[in-house]
């Protein structure tokens, strides 16, 4: 059976976004799930293998573009390839961290070592609980700013 967590107050604070406009419950919203995304990536560093602790460095969040009612949307990636190697002032070949799915899903000579989805798991209902603090504190920020003219 899938992991469940009650959440609750999410449709309040939903409906308060929307009595702020489109554009400001977007960047609030926006900023809230960014804040929940980078607790996934910063255990994905934590769990990942080190060998030059390039990997780790690679290990990414970013903004989805997205549609309709779905207007927040993040992903927490390992950057590998050509955005690797150009990355930084540093640029060199060398540091690419393609090799991250080999840790991952192992291969047939070497055991998986995941550092990605076990972030998710352990982390996925703190995310979700720094995303709901954070969005509840930018809508209540909003509020005192409207009550006082700003």
């Amino acid at each position: 059976m899938a992991d469940t967590k009650n959440l609750t107050g999410f449709a309040e604070m939903a409906k308060k976004l929307r009595e702020f406009g489109p554009k400001v419950g977007r960047k609030h919203l926006r900023a809230a799930t960014s804040k929940g995304a980078a607790v996934i990536r910063k255990k994905a560093r934590e769990l990942a293998p080190v060998d030059t602790g390039e990997m780790r460095k690679d290990i990414q969040q970013k903004r989805e573009k997205t549609s309709g009612d779905n207007i927040a949307s993040y992903s927490v990636y390992t950057r590998s390839g050509k955005k690797s190697r150009m990355s930084g002032k540093a640029r060199n070949v060398d540091k690419d961290s393609f090799y991250w799915k080999f840790q991952e899903f192992g291969t047939a000579k070497m055991p998986a070592q995941p550092f990605m989805r076990p972030a998710f798991e352990s982390e996925k209902e703190n995310a979700v609980d720094v995303l709901g603090a954070e969005l509840d504190k930018r809508i209540q920020k909003e509020a005192a700013d409207l009550a006082r003219g700003s």
